[in-house]
């Protein structure tokens, strides 16, 4: 099906992008060389770092950039928000890990309706953090999605989808990184041919649907009685939020990169969550094996590779 842009012309179409971290980047500069992007809503500073410094979304510094106006509403039903997304006048809304979920006020304010640019294959992995539950739950393959936004979380009507493997190496931010360039390449690919109606948007299968809810920080927290698999892979679906920890010497020990080794001798009898040493590498045994340390980062201290850790680290092997 040809979706040129003949009978339309891009630079005609004003666009209000909605969005925040980096994963948003990719789609603002797209539409940037090809839309009259009129408007940006992102969410307010916030506090970051150890010294919770006041710190601005990465959306906001690009909009300063770049000369866009941008606002940022705590919630998009403020008065002074919805007055300026009328203001804007947008043709259709874009939206990419914004944060905030858009009322039905803000979802019927554009000509074309709203569209995401969601970090899944729908409906598989509806919610915040869709990224994370791939690779937490082993799922070969991932991808992005462009819907139609409807009142519910996610379930709105596809437009276009595009997948990528999941390698052993991924972690949640190299997931972002890579899905955040696809996902532009194919909103760019996509959006002609839905503003000129050609496309038409399919039903989500609710029989498939599966949800990844926000996470908290808490989360992170190792818990040894898990398989050592499960906790390599919790490590690199955390990475770099919320992070995986434990304690050590009565502070949070962070636990930035690590593999599992499993060990085939039930008669082994492990004591779980022991702190022990594995070919020169620090670890913790779990009911399978061990989850052995590559790179950790202790309080107060920058990260390091486990080996050169383990080098200054005293009484870390723990004996019956």
């Amino acid at each position: 099906m040809d979706i040129s842009c003949a009978r339309i012309n891009p630079m005609s179409v004003r666009i209000v992008f909605m969005g925040s971290p980096e994963y948003a980047i990719p789609s603002l500069n797209s539409l940037l060389e090809s839309y009259d992007l009129v408007g940006i809503v992102t969410q307010p500073d916030k506090p970051a770092g150890r010294n919770q410094v006041l710190t601005p979304p990465p959306v906001k510094l690009w909009a300063l950039d770049n000369g866009i106006p941008f606002i940022q509403p705590s919630r998009l039903r403020e008065p002074q928000a919805m007055e300026q997304l009328h203001a804007w006048n947008p043709d259709i809304i874009i939206v990419a890990a914004f944060g905030q979920i858009l009322r039905k006020d803000v979802l019927t304010l554009p000509f074309h309706g709203c569209v995401n640019v969601h970090a899944s294959l729908l409906p598989r992995w509806r919610g915040a953090a869709p990224i994370q539950a791939s690779i937490l739950n082993g799922d070969p393959i991932t991808g992005v999605t462009i819907m139609q936004m409807d009142p519910g979380i996610d379930t709105g009507p596809i437009l276009s989808q595009r997948s990528m493997q999941i390698s052993n190496d991924d972690i949640s931010l190299t997931i972002s990184q890579k899905l955040s360039v696809l996902g532009a390449e194919l909103l760019i690919e996509t959006l002609p041919g839905y503003l000129q109606g050609v496309i038409s948007p399919i039903i989500q299968d609710e029989n498939l649907a599966t949800y990844a809810p926000m996470i908290k920080k808490e989360e992170g927290m190792l818990d040894f009685s898990n398989s050592s698999t499960y906790l390599s892979t919790m490590v690199r679906a955390f990475n770099p939020w919320p992070g995986t920890y434990t304690i050590w010497q009565g502070q949070v020990f962070k636990v930035l990169k690590a593999h599992a080794v499993s060990i085939l001798d039930s008669t082994s009898n492990l004591q779980i969550g022991r702190r022990k040493i594995y070919q020169g590498l620090p670890a913790f045994t779990t009911p399978d094996g061990y989850l052995v340390l590559d790179e950790v980062q202790p309080a107060g201290r920058k990260p390091t590779t486990a080996k050169n850790f383990l080098q200054g680290a005293r009484n870390w092997e723990e004996h019956p």
